[in-house]
């Protein structure tokens, strides 16, 4: 079983706090297809912690 398996699961306001950005970018981002991975559980938008943190690692591999 994968680590992540057991920690749970953030928010878009976790995101947001963790990115230090506001809720509305998250949104904006994913409309882009730009952003972490986020995946619907119902109506709801859930982010695993390692994938935000692996999105956010690789930044800098990317043109600002």
């Amino acid at each position: 079983m994968t680590a992540h398996a057991f920690e749970p699961l953030w928010t878009v306001n976790d995101v947001a706090t963790f990115l230090n950005v506001p809720v509305h970018t998250l949104y904006g981002w994913r409309t882009k297809g730009y952003g972490p991975p986020g995946r619907r559980v119902g109506k709801h938008l859930r982010y695993l912690p390692s994938e935000v943190r692996t999105w956010f690692e690789h930044l800098h591999e990317e043109v600002a």
